[in-house]
């Protein structure tokens, strides 16, 4: 009879090993991405193989990186559930999965834009000679908000303006061939697109990120379920690229060669796009910019203008219809609804070198 309860006892334990072996086992997720200076990091990280060795270490067969080339297209397909996690401002984030009720967490707070995303007009010096012109942009998006942003500081109104929705994969090609045969265009868009429109003739920059810092935040999101392995293998291969990225070797030269051709232009370009990026290169510095109080300011600031703007859909009573959690436990908006979770645990660990 002991021996049977024994045997038992074995027999169970090899059971649990078992199954905990096969979740680890087999294991793939997808992960989209979209062209900024800021995401370019992705495409060095699967071409130069680290993203690999992290899924290894962490028992996952494959981590598949996409590249979908409409931005909003690739966090709609987020939301269907067509990715396990996506590269997305912080904006976006809340506006699309988080009120489309599909629980996400900012797994990696990359960097905030300080100078990438801007306004661009034809025979324009300021925001006020914005009026009366038609505007492209990708319509409700951290680019509607820049531009609201811009208005605003200048005593201006949406209503002084024709906004003309259009995604970014069209959009500098757009403005190239507009600018041709009208010379009131205009556009608001992102790096590496941004320096494109920027190089037409008789173009000025009138308005930047760099006016209102630490607004437009860009991250990776993942579903909130998604498992703590993979959550782990994605921090620590991005913050194994950063440190690459920031330094002077020629392994970082290299790397930075890699991020400029996925971007379309040289190295001195991508260089000069950097500038106006404000990476968070250490996982240190992303922590604690993730736990300060500026990060709920901010993003109170744009539920409010995600509210107004209609963002939250038809019905919605206010803006507190979704929760926003942060590292401290704090909530704004309805602790009983939150949908969008900033996570500092898996930066934090990178900080401590515990990945």
């Amino acid at each position: 009879m002991k021996k049977s309860s024994t045997m038992i006892l074995i027999m169970n334990i090899l059971f649990l090993f078992l199954c905990t072996s096969l979740t680890f086992a087999g294991q793939s997720y997808r992960i989209a991405w979209s062209h900024y200076t800021g995401w370019e990091p992705w495409e060095y990280i699967e071409q130069s193989g680290i993203l690999d060795k992290w899924a290894k270490k962490y028992g996952i067969d494959k981590i598949e990186i996409t590249l979908v080339n409409d931005y909003i297209e690739s966090i709609n397909m987020y939301t269907a559930g067509q990715f396990d996690g996506c590269v997305m401002t912080n904006m976006d984030a809340l506006t699309i999965p988080a009120v489309g009720g599909v629980d996400s967490t900012v797994l990696v707070v990359g960097d905030f834009s300080n100078g990438n995303d801007g306004i661009v007009l034809l025979n324009g010096s300021s925001v006020n000679d914005m009026k009366g012109r038609k505007l492209r942009l990708v319509e409700l998006s951290v680019s509607h908000y820049l531009v609201t942003r811009a208005l605003e500081k200048n005593g201006m109104r949406e209503t002084d303006l024709q906004l003309i929705n259009t995604s970014d994969a069209d959009i500098a090609s757009l403005f190239v061939s507009e600018s041709e045969r009208d010379p009131r265009a205009a556009v608001c868009t992102w790096n590496p697109l941004l320096m494109q429109v920027r190089n037409v003739a008789n173009t000025n920059l009138v308005f930047d990120s760099s006016q209102i810092p630490g607004e437009i935040i860009d991250t990776l999101v993942v579903k909130s379920d998604a498992p703590d392995n993979l959550k782990k293998a994605l921090t620590g291969a991005w913050y194994e690229a950063m440190n690459i990225m920031s330094g002077r070797s020629q392994e970082s030269k290299e790397a930075l060669e890699i991020m400029a051709k996925s971007a379309g232009g040289t190295l001195a370009e991508f260089k000069a796009q950097l500038k106006t990026t404000k990476m968070f290169y250490t996982a240190r510095e992303a922590t604690d910019f993730t736990r300060s109080d500026q990060l709920k300011k901010t993003m109170d600031y744009v539920r409010t203008f995600s509210f107004d703007h209609g963002l939250y859909g038809e019905g919605a009573p206010d803006k507190n219809l979704v929760g926003i959690s942060f590292p401290d436990g704090s909530v704004l908006g309805d602790s009983n609804n939150v949908k969008l979770r900033f996570d500092a645990t898996f930066m934090e660990m990178a900080a401590d070198g515990k990945l």
